[in-house]
């Protein structure tokens, strides 16, 4: 089978687990050399050492910009200059009411959501216009069909999508294509947040029957879109919002 990401270099943030570990193991399989970005360093060695074949694990906080900037240095020196971008780090508040989130809590929410897909691009995109290559921003279908109870989290996600369109547009004459997925909820670290409830079997079918193919996102979905935009194959494909969703957004 031909490996559609070989001699690619691709940077996955949040890759220590759920959506972005799925990511940098299906890019690992195509081909492509990963660097492993998380906040958990443990998570991002995990993920490293079991992907092997020269992927590496970096540690950052993404909304910091020293830490940022010191983790593109060292997967540029270490890999070279990246092809694809993943932009998947992210958090929420507990599903509830708008007036009961804290302004720390909001403040964070943004920062790692929002904030770092800036620090990247600045710290990233000087160096990737030389060659192009592709962001691939992780939203939600909350910006598409927003619930009740995660106002902040899903202007979050609104915010990386119109970000994401813009990039597309300003970038495309550096042939830096920019895609936003828009997943709809997994069993992922943040589940239990999103339901605003404990993570039980009776709690769950309370939300996939909103789910029209009937299950929750899984992170092979995630990634299968993720190599499919990261190929040659999707090499006209820019500015894309794509709902990964079993119809949720219809």
């Amino acid at each position: 089978k031909k490996m559609v990401l070989t001699g690619k270099i691709a940077i996955v943030t949040g890759g220590g687990g759920g959506f972005g570990e799925g990511i940098a193991r299906a890019y690992a399989e195509q081909g492509a050399r990963v660097a492993v970005l998380d906040y958990n360093a443990e998570a991002a060695q995990r993920v490293a050492r079991e992907i092997g074949g020269g992927a590496i694990a970096v540690q950052a906080d993404v909304g910091v910009r020293a830490e940022v900037e010191r983790a593109a240095a060292e997967v540029i020196a270490r890999l070279g200059v990246p092809d694809i971008l993943v932009n998947n780090a992210g958090t929420t508040h507990v599903n509830g009411s708008l007036l009961d989130v804290d302004e720390e809590t909001f403040d964070r929410v943004f920062r790692v959501n929002v904030k770092s897909i800036y620090l990247f691009a600045q710290a990233l995109v000087p160096a990737m216009r030389e060659r192009g290559g592709l962001i691939l921003n992780i939203g939600s279908v909350s910006a598409i069909r927003p619930r009740p109870g995660l106002v902040w989290y899903n202007g979050s996600k609104g915010a990386v999508t119109l970000i994401t369109k813009s990039m597309a547009v300003e970038l495309a004459p550096a042939k830096i294509r920019v895609n936003v997925l828009c997943p709809v909820m997994a069993a992922t670290g943040l589940l239990e947040s999103f339901m605003g409830k404990p993570d039980t079997p009776e709690n769950r079918k309370l939300f996939v029957p909103t789910i029209p193919l009937g299950r929750f996102c899984e992170a092979s979905d995630v990634a299968a879109a993720a190599v499919f935009l990261a190929s040659d194959a999707a090499a006209f494909i820019t500015g894309v919002e794509l709902p990964i969703d079993g119809g949720r957004s219809v």
